[in-house]
């Protein structure tokens, strides 16, 4: 029943979205993140459930990552759309605020669409090292990704959150993922962090034989490095079903969150295709979730209160709190119709003592 009440719900705001199809699509890019990572897959669902049925052809496209996102959707002609770190996100908004006058021009016209989901920080090194968990990682030679990635912000933030210190500069290699487990095997490198959702394919279409040769450090619990990293950052479980050609168990480790995020924009054509976007995004939600990448399952459709200095797109948080009130008046519905279907049942002789039936 509750199917049928969202489909008929869903099935109006559908007929709008597929109303598009003939018309001339708007010519729009995401900017993502590495091949080989979640955040290009990601962009491609959005550009297939989403952004097609909403009459918008979006280019998917590769980068570094969010430091670079947050860059290119900020000037670069046709970026619409790009998908940010949390903690990248907050630290322009930190730079801003001590009177960065650069950081302050990048990050206050930016907005946030929604909250994605988490992605996972692996700290891999080798499978013979010593080391054995995140507080291990100590004045070693760390490759913390490229510059502008959103890998390099979360490596370098939670070192400094961990040890109460930047990394020394001797210690810090800026390699590409791939680069970085190539270091690691070779013995160039100590430590590679990679920040990426699970499961990923840079892991998964690695040679097993090279594959074996490397491990991931656990998150210790107590540990009071570990504390200090949950100021910012997030315990999680990176799952050996994600990995079970690599993983012998579950790997206790930290995870943050991943932001879909678009600008302020106030041309009237822009609003209309975000405010589509938006339709089409309530309206084939549960496509991705069935169909995209297995992160989907992990995203919510819902606008929590966010933190000091974000804020959403306003037009389209229109649209999206008014797919969330249908929604959930359709599940009231819902319930209540199954309710007023239950099967009565008679009534037991105590029950009948005591004045229960009615």
């Amino acid at each position: 029943m509750l199917k049928r009440l969202l489909a008929g719900w869903l099935g109006l705001t559908a007929l709008v979205v597929c109303s598009l199809a003939g018309a001339e699509p708007a010519h729009y890019k995401i900017v993502t993140g590495p091949e080989r990572g979640t955040y290009i897959q990601i962009g491609n669902d959005l550009s297939k459930w989403v952004a097609q049925p909403a009459g918008i052809d979006l280019e998917v496209v590769a980068s570094k990552g969010s430091a670079e996102n947050v860059q290119r959707m900020r000037f670069e002609p046709g970026v619409k759309l790009a998908l940010v770190q949390s903690d990248v996100y907050q630290a322009f908004i930190d730079m801003a605020n001590t009177g960065n006058p650069d950081a302050g021009t990048t990050i206050r016209p930016l907005r946030l669409i929604m909250p994605l989901y988490d992605e996972e920080i692996n700290v891999v090194v080798r499978a013979d090292s010593p080391l054995k968990t995140l507080a291990d990682m100590k004045d070693r030679n760390i490759s913390v990704g490229l510059l502008g990635s959103g890998t390099a912000q979360s490596a370098t933030t939670l070192y400094r959150l961990m040890f109460g210190q930047p990394i020394p500069e001797q210690n810090v290699q800026h390699l590409s993922n791939e680069d970085a487990l190539a270091a690691l095997i070779v013995k160039k490198i100590d430590v590679a962090i990679i920040v990426v959702g699970q499961p990923a394919n840079l892991f998964n279409g690695m040679k097993p034989e090279l594959l074996q040769q490397l491990r991931l450090l656990r998150a210790d619990p107590n540990a009071p490095e570990t504390l200090r990293a949950k100021q910012t950052y997030f315990p999680t479980t990176i799952r050996q079903t994600s990995y079970p050609n690599w993983l012998k168990e579950d790997v206790p480790a930290l995870t943050v969150k991943a932001f879909l995020v678009t600008y302020d924009y106030g041309l009237r054509d822009t609003v209309s295709n975000l405010n589509h976007f938006a339709d089409s995004l309530c309206a084939n939600f549960d496509n991705l979730q069935e169909h995209g990448h297995p992160k989907w399952k992990q995203v919510k459709l819902e606008l929590p209160t966010l933190v000091h200095g974000w804020k959403y797109y306003p037009p389209v948080e229109k649209h999206l709190r008014a797919c969330l009130a249908n929604r959930s008046a359709a599940m009231s519905a819902a319930a209540a119709t199954q309710a007023a279907q239950k099967p009565h049942t008679p009534c037991s002789e105590q029950e009948r003592l005591l004045l229960l039936c009615k």
